[in-house]
Formats: C-alpha cells, structure tokens, sequence
C-alpha cells in the first residue's frame, strides 16, 4: 500500500525506475512486432497501463489470464466477475468493456454496407467477437435487405447457459416491421460445443416454414462456440 498522506488517505503506489522501464520495453515490442509478438498476458499488461498507470500490471494480468483463460476471454467476461479478482477495481473493468467494445465496432464494419453473404469470413468473425465468451445463450438475428447488406442486427432473446426461448411469430414479425428480404439466425452454445440439438434444428425449420409464407428468406443459421462455428447450411439441415 501507499504512504499516507498528510490528509489521511493512501497515496497511489509509484513508479518504481526498473517498473517504468519494463513498461517501456513491452510498449517497444509491440511497436516492433505488434501483438503476435506478445504472449495474451503481456498484451494484457499493455491494456491495463491506463487503467493502473503507477503499479505493475503483470501480476494482475496473469491473474486474470488464470481466472478466464484467455485474452479474448478476459476482455469478453463481465464487468462483476473482473472485479472479483484482487486488484481489478472499476477502472480496470471499464478499460477491458472499452475493448471489447472497440473490437466489436470494428467487427461490425467489415459487413456494413456490403454483401454479407460475399463477406461470409467477416460475417463469423463479427459473431464470434459478439457473442463466443457469452455466459448465457443469445439468439440474434442478422436482418438482410434485397441486396443481401445488413439493415440491422438484433439480439433477440437471451436465454440461460444451455437454453434461449425463440418465438417464430416474433422472429418473421420483427422482419416484416424491417422490410427485410432474408435473414440469418445466429446462436451462441455456452458449452463449447456448436453440435445443434434437436430443438435448434426444430425451430430453425419452423422459422423457414414462416418465412416462406411471408416472404422472408433464412439463408442460414450459425451456431458459435468458444473454439468455432457450424452452419446449417453447411450441414445440409436446411
């Protein structure tokens, strides 16, 4: 902990020369061989400078990389569970969501205002970053007007680790309210594992079956998992 103060509250710790070098160090590594040059916890370390910028980073880093996993993970857990490990307070969860959401802007960029289904490698990309490290299942649909270039995406539902309730009406309603011309049904599987159930595959054909009808085309349905995908399309299920 840091001295006190004359008026009674700690100072924040500092700096220590041999700290501030290594600080150094690290930031030219990156600059000369950019993040593959770094091991998930050293770039992690780079990320935490902000938010602790006069104490070692490289403890915490660590202890984060052992409690999630993963940078990708790291930066994807939420804000509550970041906290519960000692040293990350607010600012440090703050810096991780900043992140995330920066990675997923630029995400979404690469299939705005392009054909998404010519941008297939973007598209999954985009779904990985948004929805692979998610605790709870999320149904989300990407809505797609006549030139197949996304109107919008939503998430719909959001369910428990293992389960999310999908309502054809409200799915085919929502895309009639868009004026979208097809759609693609994405869901995420917590586990691990993006092998489709026998209710994922129920509903993906009660959805087609009312799409049809109404003119309103899937062109698939992705399951994204921490480690990959699998397309219904690509399975031959629809």
């Amino acid at each position: 902990m840091g001295r006190k103060a004359a008026s009674g509250f700690a100072e924040a710790p500092v700096a220590l020369p041999g700290h501030s070098g290594h600080r150094e160090r690290l930031k030219q590594r990156f600059r000369d061989g950019g993040a593959n040059a770094l091991p998930d916890y050293e770039l992690l370390e780079l990320v935490l400078f902000r938010a602790i910028p006069r104490a070692d980073t490289k403890p915490l880093a660590k202890a984060l990389i052992a409690r999630f996993g993963s940078f990708a993970e790291v930066v994807s857990a939420p804000a509550e569970r970041i906290m519960e490990v000692k040293g990350a307070g607010q600012a440090v969860a703050t810096e991780l969501a900043l992140i995330r959401a920066a990675a997923l802007r630029l995400a979404k960029g690469e299939v705005v205002n392009r054909p998404l289904l010519a941008s297939w490698t973007a598209i999954i990309d985009y779904c990985h970053a948004a929805m692979a490290f998610a605790e709870r299942e999320q149904f989300r649909i990407l809505f797609l007007d006549k030139k197949n270039q996304l109107i919008t995406d939503e998430v719909q539902q959001q369910g428990t680790v293992d389960h999310t309730p999908v309502y054809t009406r409200e799915v085919i309603k929502r895309a009639l309210e868009l004026a979208a011309s097809a759609i693609i049904l994405v869901h995420n599987h917590p586990s691990g594992d993006p092998t489709p159930s026998m209710a994922d595959i129920d509903m993906t054909k009660k959805i087609m079956v009312a799409g049809e009808k109404l003119g309103v085309m899937v062109h698939d349905h992705i399951i994204i998992a921490r480690k990959g995908h699998v397309s219904f399309r690509n399975l031959g299920l629809m």
